[in-house]
């Protein structure tokens, strides 16, 4: 068979190339062409041009039926389609440390109470009306004495490791946070009360004596007696549990990312709790950036390396890239006052810290602070108290130089004096750019009056000033510049009563009058919200009488995010900084396109 198929191959033709036939072939090629052209286009172009509008009219006519039909189709997919936010992103945030512990019992700094925040349960928490709602509460309910809080818990919240959460774990807490050996920071706050289990879903808070801000205090992490109820009280701070926690709240641990240990600069990974009893969060993850200075959480911004941050100074978001970022500024319900102490030289006078008052502009001060900041003049809250409020004098420069005047301050020169002595006051403030640059401000006020001024900057993060050792507790200043934290409830004993003017107290201004501390007192122990604002205005008018203090301005707080995140909304109401992850359950980051549901 072989050889019959060589045979065939062997008849085929030997073929050849001739370069001249080719030459010939291609000419004929070419004037047929030529001819083709002359017959079909050239001597046919007038007749084609008579037809040209016709056929431009019709090109056209393709051409808008096309665009129209795509526009159609656009259109019709644009209607059943809408932008929302989108699922399962990452979202880093970059907050002031340092971070030395994930217990949230130890939570100091603004990085620690972040990271308790997200990982923690909490009974009662602040919703987006800044209103105080359960969390893992679902019953409230006092006894006719207004001394026993019994208090139902959800039955489906489980702890990170899958195990439940029940009221041995909440009245373990409360036990802890009252244990000298433990050392926490709010152990006095529960002196005095009992906690009791009822069982898995319900426990009871007996009280010494009515205390009507009492659940503004159920606020406090629940943390997991099955893990630490073993450890003892003492050694419960350095236990592993403040590296590797285990929470209920709405994101868990995966691990902590130390970047640069000399500045402190860490990443604390957490991903979203498929357990969480409220649901799962749209985001994945969360990266908690931890940064030592706010200089440094600017340049994180600028370089992308978040995209958010919280509790910039407003100095400091003046220089935030605002094509890239939204910033946001929200009030909290805390205050900034110039502290008078009344215990020192000059200021036992009243009629001195009269003349302060009247002779402090605080409309100046505000125009140092970002737009919007509302003023305060009062110890409580805008909007806390109803009815006829006290009225704080005005400013006026004339009317505080004749107070000083008719006290005997004399001007001599720059300053006034009185029986040879120099009117010479010290006043101190925390290091802070925006605290710093109001300080500017008050201090030349009160040098126009006559009044001669020290001042100094102390620095908390600074262990060799102890601060509070050497400062607020011994009340080393005449006037101090100070932030309260006021809270949601309108009860301010610890604030201004007498018993908290000492060196364990936050009364800073040593003040003490017995019809104040009367109307401190009745004002907490009663449970009517009318009877308690009738207090508390008794309270105020003798407060702005005696002037232990000048209101400056109400707090705020400064939150910037990348705009394409969706976070907390600024219309929301911030009880304090922290509260800004009320919903978290919503924040996100990008959008996606999806069809509408008909």
């Amino acid at each position: 068979m072989q050889d019959d198929q060589q045979k065939r191959w062997q008849r085929l033709k030997k073929t050849s190339f001739n370069k001249k036939d080719l030459s010939q072939r291609m000419r004929r090629v070419e004037g047929v062409t030529v001819r083709h052209a002359r017959k079909f286009v050239v001597k046919r172009w007038s007749s084609a041009r008579e037809v040209r509008r016709r056929i431009i009219t019709w090109v056209v006519a393709t051409g808008l039926l096309i665009s129209a039909a795509g526009l159609q189709l656009m259109w019709n997919q644009q209607s059943y389609r809408t932008n929302t936010v989108a699922s399962n992103g990452t979202y880093a945030e970059a907050v002031l440390g340092p971070i030395d512990t994930l217990n949230p019992l130890f939570a100091s700094t603004r990085a620690d109470e972040s990271a308790s925040q997200l990982l923690f349960s909490r009974l009662f928490a602040y919703d987006t009306k800044g209103q105080l709602n359960g969390d893992l509460a679902t019953k409230f309910a006092v006894n006719d004495k207004g001394t026993v809080y019994t208090v139902t818990i959800r039955s489906d919240a489980r702890w990170h490791d899958g195990i439940k959460l029940t009221a041995k774990d909440v009245a373990f807490t409360i036990n802890l946070l009252k244990n000298p050996s433990v050392g926490t920071t709010n152990r006095e706050d529960w002196r005095g009360i009992s906690v009791s289990v009822i069982d898995d879903n319900t426990l009871s808070f007996t009280l010494p004596a009515i205390i009507a801000a009492f659940p503004h205090a159920l606020t406090f992490p629940i943390i997991p007696e099955h893990i630490l109820g073993k450890v003892e009280p003492n050694a419960i701070r350095e236990n592993d549990f403040g590296r590797s926690p285990i929470g209920s709240g709405p994101f868990k641990l995966r691990f902590v990312q130390d970047v640069d240990v000399n500045a402190g600069r860490k990443i604390v990974h957490l991903a979203r709790s498929s357990n969480y009893y409220r649901g799962a969060t749209k985001l994945e993850f969360f990266q908690l950036h931890v940064y030592d200075t706010q200089d440094a959480i600017v340049r994180a911004l600028s370089i992308d390396e978040v995209n958010s941050a919280s509790g910039l100074l407003a100095t400091n978001t003046g220089r935030i890239n605002k094509s890239r970022y939204e910033v946001e500024t929200v009030p909290i319900k805390s205050g900034v006052y110039a502290f008078l102490n009344t215990t020192r030289e000059f200021l036992k006078d009243k009629a001195i810290r009269q003349a302060l008052q009247v002779g402090t502009n605080t409309k100046a001060i505000l125009d140092q602070l970002p737009a919007g900041t509302p003023t305060l003049d009062l110890p409580f809250i805008n909007g806390q108290l109803s009815g006829d409020l006290p009225k704080v004098a005005t400013y006026n420069l004339k009317n505080a130089q004749k107070i000083l005047d008719d006290a005997g301050w004399v001007r001599d020169g720059a300053t006034r004096k009185k029986d040879g002595r120099e009117l010479k006051l010290t006043v101190v403030t925390i290091k802070n750019s925006d605290h710093e640059r109001v300080l500017e401000t008050l201090v030349g006020q009160w040098r126009d009056l006559g009044i001669a001024v020290d001042t100094q900057v102390v620095d908390q993060s600074d262990p060799a000033q102890r601060v509070i050792q050497d400062i607020l507790q011994p009340r080393n200043y005449d006037v101090l510049l100070y932030q309260l934290a006021i809270g949601s409830d309108p009860d301010v004993y610890a604030y201004w009563h007498s018993l908290q003017a000492s060196s364990r107290g936050l009364n800073f201004s040593n003040y003490s009058n017995p019809i104040s501390d009367d109307a401190l007192v009745s004002a907490r122990s009663r449970l009517e919200p009318a009877l308690r604002n009738a207090k508390y205005l008794t309270f105020a008018r003798q407060w702005v009488s005696d002037v232990p203090a000048i209101g400056l301005y109400q707090s705020t707080t400064q939150y910037v995010h990348s705009k394409t995140a969706t976070a907390f909304k600024s219309s929301n109401v911030l009880v304090s900084p922290i509260d800004r992850y009320s919903d978290i359950l919503y924040w996100s980051v990008g959008s996606r396109s999806v069809y509408k549901t008909p």
